[in-house]
């Protein structure tokens, strides 16, 4: 079975931009369009075992799209990571 490849913060992130794009009745393709990706490459992004992910920047433009704080996308506090840290 893949391992996530998104870190517990990443994945967080992307599960609320999810959340919210269909509470707001978004599609995969409306949040492609706003971003200048395909629909596919959402696809990638909100899929756990792809390393695609959202940057700051996506974050801005999704927060004006969907009519929010880019804030609404983040914890109110810090998550525990699960995964293993690499040591030096």
């Amino acid at each position: 079975m893949p391992k996530n490849k998104k870190t517990d913060i990443e994945q967080y992130v992307i599960n609320r931009i999810k959340e919210i794009r269909i509470e707001k009745g978004f599609s995969q393709e409306d949040i492609a369009s706003a971003l200048d990706f395909t629909r596919g490459f959402i696809g990638q992004i909100e899929s756990p075992n792809n390393p695609a992910k959202y940057n700051l920047n996506h974050l801005n433009i999704l927060a004006k799209e969907l009519n929010c704080s880019p804030k609404d996308f983040l914890p109110d506090m810090p998550l525990i990571e699960t995964r293993k840290k690499k040591t030096k």
